[in-house]
Parts: C-alpha cells; structure tokens; sequence
C-alpha cells in the first residue's frame, strides 16, 4: 500500500470528547505505581474533613508514553509560566496535598 503522505506533513487524528469526560474530575493528588512494562497513575483527592480519599480515575501508560507525557507536561508548564508567571510551591521538595491540612 503507498503512502501520499509527504515526509514533513503531520497526519491528523480526530478524537472525540464525549460530555461526561468533557465535565473533567478535580484531583489533587497522584499515586504513581511502575513495574517493568507499564505505569499506574491513580488520581484521587483529598479533602479536609474527610477522612478517606477515592481514586477517581486510573491511567496506565507504557515507560515510553509516560516519558512523552512528561515531556509536553513540561513544555506546557513551561509555557504556563512564561505568559502567567511562576508556580510557586509552599514548602519545594514536599509532597502536595498535605493529607492534614493544618490551619
């Protein structure tokens, strides 16, 4: 089978959002599980007052997806903050949310 396709034209995809994934889920927290051949990102929140959080969606990704991922998180923050100013974390090196949300 040919491809006509040029070397240097991208191909598009089309991907479609249906309305409940449209609506997004807030999460303030991710677990993140790897063995050799994948990696597990459990996203969940956590609120105060509420002594159990729940995961409320699970991505699996391969080593290779996960690098990319990673990559255009970066690219994307870095573009964040270059048009919105600096993320700033309370405490650097620490992990956030604070599970105890101390007043």
């Amino acid at each position: 089978m040919a491809n006509n396709q040029k070397p240097d034209e991208k191909q598009q995809i089309n991907i479609e959002l249906g309305e409940k994934e449209a609506e997004g889920i807030y999460a303030n927290l991710a677990i993140i599980a790897h063995s050799p051949a994948e990696f597990v990102i459990d996203f969940t929140r956590i609120l105060p007052g509420v002594p159990k959080g729940k995961v409320h969606a699970r991505i699996i990704m391969t080593p290779q997806h996960v690098k990319m991922f990673m990559n255009a998180l970066n690219e994307n923050v870095d573009k964040f903050e270059n048009q919105f100013g600096e993320i700033k974390l309370e405490k650097p090196g620490q992990n956030y949310p604070n599970p105890n949300f101390p007043n």
